[in-house]
């Protein structure tokens, strides 16, 4: 269970430097809307070309991404479900609210957690390829028509995808990683070089960012969103791994180590990006910050009770 803690403990620390950034007037506001837009429109997407490359697509198609996958759609089904109910919140809150309750944290947290508790980063790999590649351009697609003030459609879709940094990256990724085994490895690694330490920005600079959010911004829960933050976090820590462990019990065949990845995964908080999003495109800011900051702090004894439950699975 080190290996859990160890993950938290390096994502607080640097959370707490945007913090203490914010507090001594280093950065700003100002300097958190620059740091949020660096992360979304460069050194995340060459993170994501690298972590891509370097995962054979064996790994990424594989029964626990039905799983992954099946959680995400019960997740989201509910959550719009229970805001229809209450909130009735406009598209692009709605939006962020859905990916506070289903998109996880798998690059900065899962990939240490996936190294240290489950015994192999390409654990990973389905999870991220299916938020990368399918949550995460629909989720954008749908933003930029609010932000645009137009109705969702195939082609403007279509469009939103085929300019996203984000999207544009994680599929360089994955056709690179097709085409590696027969590129000269000297080559290929002088040519990544750069995009290496581009990428290796992209995890600081979000969570400085988050961490210039909770000193300038708000205090988490202002602004009557506690039952908002209450509910996403609810979805995100409980439904999510329960609904991952039916489908991949039930559906696809998942039994001990494999069942045991899938509820991990499911149970990891909503990830930095979320809030990047959020920053980006001005929408439910104070939402996506408050939900990731309360499940990150409760996705530690979560993701602890998931591995004293599968012991000896």
């Amino acid at each position: 269970m080190l290996g859990v803690l160890e993950g938290f403990a390096t994502i607080a620390a640097v959370v707490a430097l945007g913090w203490v950034l914010a507090h001594f007037g280093v950065l700003g506001t100002s300097g958190q809307l620059f740091l949020s837009r660096l992360a979304f429109y460069v050194a995340s997407p060459a993170l994501l070309l690298v972590v891509m490359s370097q995962t054979p697509i064996s790994a990424i198609v594989s029964a626990n991404l039905v799983a992954s996958a099946a959680s995400v759609l019960i997740t989201v089904a509910v959550y719009l479900v229970v805001a229809r109910l209450r909130w009735q919140p406009p598209l692009g809150e709605t939006v962020i609210g859905s990916l506070c309750s289903a998109y996880v944290n798998a690059g900065n947290l899962g990939i240490p957690i996936a190294l240290y508790v489950l015994g192999d980063i390409s654990l990973m790999a389905p999870t991220l390829l299916l938020q990368l590649l399918i949550i995460t351009p629909i989720g954008l697609a749908l933003l930029d028509a609010d932000r645009g003030g137009h109705r969702p459609s195939l082609r403007n879709g279509f469009r939103s995808v085929t300019r996203n940094p984000i999207t544009i990256g994680a599929l360089a990724g994955v056709v690179l990683s097709v085409v590696v085994p027969y590129v000269n490895p000297e080559v290929l690694t002088r040519l990544m070089r750069p995009v290496e330490i581009v990428g290796n920005m992209a995890v600081p600079a979000m969570l400085i960012a988050f961490g210039i959010s909770l000193r300038r911004g708000p205090k988490p829960g202002a602004g009557g969103s506690t039952p908002h933050v209450v509910t996403v976090v609810a979805l995100k820590l409980l439904l999510q791994p329960v609904a991952a462990v039916a489908v991949g019990y039930a559906a696809v065949g998942l039994r001990g180590h494999a069942l045991f990845v899938a509820a991990v995964t499911a149970a990891l908080p909503t990830a930095q990006n979320v809030f990047t999003y959020a920053n980006t495109y001005r929408r439910a800011t104070y939402l996506a910050r408050d939900a990731i900051f309360v499940s990150t702090f409760l996705s530690v004894p979560a993701i602890l009770l998931i591995a004293l439950l599968f012991r000896g699975a």
